[in-house]
């Protein structure tokens, strides 16, 4: 999307220090730059889960779990109500997780969500259970604690954000970190009963695709049936980078994409590419119309090898087909990594604002040309009639 101005830019005694100091699993702040960071600022967040196998999925993109505090209550015990909504802190060596030894999953005891694994639980000494690594990065955020004069790197689970604890540079490798985890913020579900953290999100498919602005692709896949949500974003940078005025610099890698929540039962992979190529222009280089840069340009970021082949396959087919003339389908195949949701303003923006004058000259259009060639494709109703 263009940046001119069509587009909108959218007290304590020393004896408490001292006692809350040994209590506090470690000594110093760490930036930790590879797990991302806290924020409650989007309904969605990017996690990994477990299907009904038993197997860990993703990433996907699932909504939040926000409770009222008489829900955590009605949830939670006592003491997992203190420290999970309160930050608080178990006292060293009483924790009933510190000495199992069992080979499993340990989640979040407020949503489920898979935070560790005793593959990498090693005995630090400290009194609290610690691990070296989560079970995904994206499954734990964290945020800086300044509380009681310290200042600590707090990790908290990516979906309900319930306080597990505090993580620290001085573990064993090869990450040399120690998250230190409170027992009564994690339930553990031994490795033979995996299957009982399938997460009804894992029966769900994701597709992350780019072809320039992120408003037109939403909207067009919106229209689809099947498609359960449709999420602008970022994908092929860094989550430091990944804003909407950092991304419209062309300099941070990140594509303007779109994460495409969909029901493989009703539509698949293959068909959600057809749509793609057909309502953008995959021959352009960095550029879709007036939108130039590499922020615009077309990409299919391919979770796994099975994507990419059949990703391939369509552009062999379209290739050979002639569907663009002579011109060259120079639409890249990258990995994905993490997709990154953009800020709530860009969420859902044609369909909230019809009448804005991009979205007119340029998303709209492309909503027609797919309610047109894919009438047997979409939903009964519009998002856009919804409004």
């Amino acid at each position: 999307m263009s940046t001119s101005p069509a587009r909108l830019a959218p007290r304590p005694a020393i004896l408490v220090l001292a006692l809350l100091a040994l209590w506090s699993c470690g000594h110093a702040q760490t930036t930790l730059d590879t797990i991302a960071p806290a924020s409650m600022e989007d309904p969605m967040v990017t996690v990994r889960v477990f299907d009904a196998a038993g197997k860990l999925v993703g990433p996907l993109s699932v909504p939040r779990v926000e409770r009222t505090e008489d829900e955590w209550k009605a949830l939670l015990s006592p003491e997992q109500y203190r420290i999970t909504r309160d930050s608080g802190t178990e006292r060293a060596f009483c924790g009933t997780l510190l000495d199992n030894k069992l080979e499993g999953v340990y989640a979040c005891v407020g949503c489920g969500l898979p935070l560790f694994s005793s593959d990498s639980k090693f005995k630090s000494g400290t009194g609290w259970p610690s691990f070296f690594q989560p079970i995904a990065e994206e499954n734990v955020a964290k945020k800086v604690d300044s509380a009681y004069g310290m200042v600590r790197t707090e990790i908290n689970c990516a979906r309900c954000d319930g306080h597990l604890g505090h993580v620290f540079e001085d573990g064993p490798r090869p990450t040399g970190l120690r998250f230190c985890l409170n027992s009564e913020s994690l339930a553990f579900t031994d490795s033979e009963n995996l299957a009982t953290l399938a997460d009804p999100a894992a029966s769900r498919a994701n597709a992350v695709f780019a072809g320039g602005c992120f408003w037109c692709v939403e909207a067009v896949f919106e229209e689809l049936e099947g498609v359960i949500e449709a999420v602008s974003g970022y994908a092929g940078g860094t989550a430091e980078s990944a804003n909407y005025e950092d991304v419209c610099s062309g300099r941070t890698g990140h594509a303007e994409a779109v994460q495409i929540v969909y029901d493989p039962q009703r539509i698949s992979f293959e068909e959600l590419l057809q749509v793609h190529f057909a309502t953008h222009d995959p021959t352009t280089l960095n550029r879709q119309g007036n939108d130039a840069g590499p922020q615009y340009r077309s990409t299919i970021f391919c979770a796994n090898e099975e994507e990419r082949a059949l990703t391939q396959a369509v552009i062999a087919d379209l290739t050979e087909a002639g569907a663009f003339g002579d011109r060259k389908i120079v639409t890249t195949l990258e990995p994905l990594d993490v997709f990154y949701p953009a800020e709530m303003k860009h969420q859902n923006f044609v369909c909230q604002n019809p009448d804005q004058g991009y979205v007119r000259a340029v998303a709209l259009p492309k909503v027609e040309k797919v309610r047109k060639q894919f009438a047997d494709k979409l939903k009964q109703t519009s998002p856009l009639q919804q409004q």
